[in-house]
């Protein structure tokens, strides 16, 4: 990000930090804040951790700590400030004006990011979604510059319609039509989902704080080039990949946005689109970077993020039997040995493909124990059909018969509804 000259715009990262908050420490999570700046480009001139013992409506932070952080600013050209907590828009005001710099809160940062991120139409109109549902909140009367009378044509809102209810309006209006752009990419997506269905394939989706290493994960399973980079929120918009197991079973591998502690509400709501590719999965691979000093209190945030996906009825109460842990990035720890594996978990280096056997292994196993056992009789002649059920499936008896060929297989029950549909069997 640049300023009105061309340079890096300079920042300051303040987290007002309340013990026992949460279980990662203060020093972790001002890393993380300074970070997401980073990741747009802000350099970051000043940070500081002030103890918060009680939230002050007016400005969160105690008058003393605002004072400091005006001190500290003085002199040093900081463009913008970013507060590491969620702002309301009188606080958010009355700090601009204290400290004579643009303010932005935890939530602010996070939009930025992902609206310089989203590569696709769809993630483009969630991104704006998502900002026009912050800023309606920051809509209030406090803000002098709204607070302007203007007479109105009825097209402009009716006479002494205040400047404050015309942005409202103006806001509700392109957030109606953005929702309804919204639901036509959803119905697009269901037609796909459809159509996969026809045709189908199971799905493993990967999901993952930011920056645990899904994208290097999909790029070694698939041996796709998906963007990776040691940066939060590198990936925003869903990519699909098909590839083969082991068992020579075809899947597609979903990789999704990356989770983060506090993510703002408005997000969760706006990429429901895109978070209804984990919702269809079969597996849910949570990929966590094992070598973070923060690796559970990261997990546990992804588990509540899916928690609340579930509360919200965009996630069925059987996700949780669909997840295997995967412990990534054990190359930063001294290999797959030295890494504490709970039951059901994998450790692995997606950078090294230490352990990815183990992993592709467990998802055939997965796999394999929803499966079904079919028989079927084909004729002699039907090549077609019986290297199909060999290619998709365990064969695990055959007959050979002078009329027909007898076969006995086990199937996932997308590969058996294919089969079924495509060659439309007599069993």
């Amino acid at each position: 990000m640049t300023g009105t000259n061309g340079q890096p715009v300079r920042a300051a990262v303040i987290l007002p930090w309340a013990e026992g908050r949460e279980r990662r420490s203060a020093e972790s999570r001002l890393e993380e804040a300074m970070s997401l700046a980073g990741s747009i480009g802000l350099v970051v001139v000043h940070h500081a951790i002030f103890p918060l013992r009680e939230a002050r409506p007016a400005t969160l932070l105690g008058s003393g700590q605002v004072q400091l952080v005006a001190e500290a600013l003085r002199n040093q050209g900081v463009g913008v400030v970013i507060v590491d907590a969620q702002l309301s828009p009188v606080q958010q005001r009355n700090l601009e004006r204290a400290w004579g710099t643009k303010v932005i809160d935890r939530t602010g940062l996070i939009l930025d990011i992902f609206g310089e991120r989203a590569a696709t139409r769809e993630g483009a109109l969630q991104v704006e979604l998502a900002h026009l549902e912050y800023q309606r909140s920051r809509l209030v009367r406090s803000w002098t510059h709204l607070e302007r009378q203007r007479g109105g044509f009825g097209f402009l809102g009716g006479p002494g319609e205040t400047q404050l209810e015309t942005d409202r309006r103006l806001i509700g209006e392109r957030i109606a039509r953005i929702r309804r752009e919204l639901e036509d990419v959803r119905r697009t997506r269901g037609l796909h989902r459809a159509a996969r269905r026809r045709v189908p394939f199971p799905v493993v989706a990967l999901v993952g704080y930011t920056n645990a290493g899904k994208s290097t994960l999909f790029n070694a399973l698939t041996g796709a080039s998906v963007l990776v980079r040691d940066q939060l929120f590198a990936t925003l918009d869903p990519t699909m990949r098909a590839f083969r197991l082991p068992s020579r079973r075809r899947v597609i591998l979903s990789d999704t946005v990356g989770f983060i502690s506090d993510l703002p509400h408005e997000l969760v709501a706006a990429f429901r689109a895109t978070l209804e590719e984990v919702a269809e999965a079969d597996i849910i691979l949570h990929v966590r970077d094992i070598a973070h000093p923060d690796t559970q209190a990261q997990r546990d945030d992804v588990l509540r993020v899916l928690t609340d996906l579930e509360r919200e009825g965009m996630l069925d109460a059987g996700w949780r039997e669909r997840m295997i842990e995967v412990l990534n990035k054990t190359d930063l720890v001294g290999g797959a040995a030295a890494v504490p594996v709970r039951e059901g978990a994998i450790a692995v280096s997606a950078l090294t493909g230490e352990g990815l056997e183990r992993l592709l292994a467990a998802v055939d196993a997965r796999l394999s124990a929803v499966m079904t056992e079919a028989d079927y009789a084909l004729s002699p002649s039907d090549g077609a059909r019986l290297a199909w059920l060999y290619q998709h499936g365990e064969v695990i008896g055959r007959e050979d018969r002078e009329d027909s060929i007898r076969i006995r297989v086990r199937l996932h029950p997308a590969d058996r509804h294919r089969f079924e549909s495509l060659f439309e069997t007599a069993r």
